[in-house]
């Protein structure tokens, strides 16, 4: 988790940061085998070199970047959580809970679904 220790600390305000570091932390716990890094400016897991989830924040949310398809897949479990999605970013806002269940799937289905990928990005 060093590797987000940069962009942690550039979160200015520190209930965003400990949500996000909570996020993180939770997702190194139950993802051991991830990788972690930053990458486009923001942290990511990945898994054998492909990847399989991005984080970022904005002003109103922590943004969840797992990819289109998977945006697809779930698109109607993550209205049901109470978030917005565009084709490329889940948005939590700021004053709703973390669904941790529906983010396991999200994480679980990518890594299943990318099991021989060769590429970092699905072709």
């Amino acid at each position: 988790m060093d590797d987000f220790k940069d962009y942690l600390s550039k979160i200015s305000d520190e209930d965003q940061r400990a949500r996000t570091t909570k996020v993180l932390n939770w997702v190194h716990s139950e993802f051991p085998q991830l990788k972690t890094r930053i990458a486009w400016n923001q942290p990511m897991f990945t898994d054998h070199d492909t990847f399989i989830i991005g984080f970022s924040t904005s002003k109103k949310h922590l943004a969840v970047a797992p990819e289109e398809i998977t945006i697809t897949k779930f698109s109607d479990q993550i209205k049901e959580a109470g978030y917005a999605h565009t084709k490329g970013l889940i948005q939590i806002p700021w004053e709703k809970d973390v669904d941790f269940e529906l983010l396991k799937d999200i994480i679980q289905f990518n890594i299943d679904e990318k099991i021989d990928a060769t590429s970092f990005w699905r072709k």
